[in-house]
């Protein structure tokens, strides 16, 4: 499936060359969208928006399309969504066949993909406002100078810590601006003994790259480079699978098997949402869906070893981004509602957390009040970050659509001890560099 994605995606590069040009012969000359207010006059027009997701963001979404479309009578958005798992299959054939959508919803991995073959536009050169964006998360969608994606909102991948857990098995919470990784081996190992096993000190994070971009981050070192290649030695990603193993062997995560049925479930049904595990990996706008699942409070906790090292490796990371098409026949337009989505107080009071937490700081700050307490929380933790995020990773490179399934994989097959640490980090480079064209 991934190849044939990019095999579209290739063919729509000759479609999207010669829409270029016509794009530019059309341009207003305007750096402002919409200087003047109904994006290049009383001309109407239809622009369309591409996303996925739930019923819930559909609907919200509807909302905000509603809400645009009544500052700027001439200028109709029409609605083209479907859930995730088919949703860059569309896209793709949409782009391959010329009928690419005006603002398209993108994902990072895929975003050198579509940027590199000229199918979208430079959202700088359209005049987007994104004065009010942390520069690692503007960094996040800009290559080779270009931002060909903004970000819909900012996650972080943090700790998800159960503090009744942690009182029932009688052990402190750890002091999270100062742990390393191996006291969360310990504290996890610690929470499943004195639990007599009947709460998991730790759900196993290794079926997850972000996981292992920030511990390569902590040592100077990276997942992916800004070149494309990969940025990391193969021991610093054996030492991350090791200490996976240390924990399951001494029980301070399940065993292989309950691991990968555990994996699968979800959010909702992790350890930590079933009551049954202490602390697990996820992202910050999942908060809200384990703490309903869990029936009380949980706790953000930055990641191990954020001190321990030279420097941080944690970093806001844009839940999705919006792009616009090269060959949009309304540039102008279709800006102009990148910018009502991205920094409009209006949109951002519609679609709160939904997106992630909002991109732009002014309009996070102004619709904190409506959110709900673990949005709240949320929005606390990324703010206490700021002094401790450095930067943000580049730009996956073309081909990392692939390595999402290649950790799961191979994470089994250490889990599983069928593969030596060593032996995993060796097949996962090799594995990796072929996905990406190395």
């Amino acid at each position: 499936m991934r190849h044939h994605r990019s095999t579209l995606i290739k063919a729509a590069a000759l479609v999207a060359a010669g829409a270029l040009a016509l794009t530019a012969c059309g341009d207003s000359g305007s750096d402002d969208p919409g200087a003047d207010g109904t994006g290049g006059g009383d001309e109407k027009v239809t622009i369309r928006f591409s996303w996925w997701g739930s019923d819930t963001r559909h609907e919200l979404t509807q909302q905000v399309i509603d809400a645009f479309e009544a500052e700027h009578p001439n200028i109709t958005v029409e609605a083209d969504y479907t859930d995730w798992d088919s949703y860059f299959d569309k896209l793709s054939t949409s782009v391959a066949g010329g009928d690419a959508p005006d603002v398209i919803t993108q994902e990072e991995r895929y975003l050198t993909d579509y940027a590199t073959k000229g199918v979208l536009a430079d959202l700088g050169s359209l005049g987007l406002d994104t004065s009010k964006i942390d520069e690692s998360v503007l960094a996040s969608g800009t290559i080779d100078d270009k931002l060909y994606g903004v970000a819909t909102g900012v996650n972080a991948y943090a700790v998800v810590a159960d503090p009744e857990a942690f009182e029932t098995a009688g052990v402190e919470m750890p002091d999270d601006t100062t742990w390393t990784w191996q006291d969360y081996v310990d504290v996890a190992n610690e929470v499943s003994e004195k639990s007599g096993g009947k709460i998991f000190g730790a759900q196993d994070y290794g079926f997850n790259e972000p996981g292992f971009s920030i511990f390569a981050r902590q040592r100077g070192e990276a997942l992916y480079t800004p070149e494309g290649t990969l940025g990391y030695d193969d021991a610093t990603l054996a030492q991350w699978w090791q200490y996976s193993m240390d924990l399951q062997k001494a029980g301070g995560t399940p065993g292989a098997a309950e691991t990968v049925e555990v994996d699968g479930g979800g959010p909702e049904q992790s350890l930590i949402g079933t009551g049954k595990g202490a602390m697990a990996w996820f992202w910050t706008n999942q908060l809200t869906a384990i703490t309903e699942a869990a029936g009380h409070p949980l706790k953000l906790l930055r990641v191990p070893g954020e001190t321990e090292n030279e420097r941080s490796g944690m970093y806001f990371k844009p839940a999705m981004f919006y792009s616009v098409s090269a060959t949009s026949e309304h540039p102008e337009e279709s800006a102009m509602f990148v910018d009502f989505l991205v920094n409009s107080t209006e949109a951002g009071e519609l679609l709160l957390s939904d997106r992630g937490l909002p991109a732009n700081t002014d309009v996070r700050e102004a619709v904190t009040p409506k959110f709900n307490d673990t949005d709240k929380q949320a929005a606390e933790f990324l703010a206490s970050l700021d002094d401790v995020v450095v930067d943000g990773p580049p730009v996956p490179p073309n081909g990392a659509g692939e390595v999402a399934d290649i950790t799961k994989r191979i994470n089994q097959e250490v889990l599983f001890e069928r593969l030596t640490p060593q032996e995993a980090a060796e097949q996962y480079t090799s594995e990796v560099n072929t996905a990406i064209g190395q």
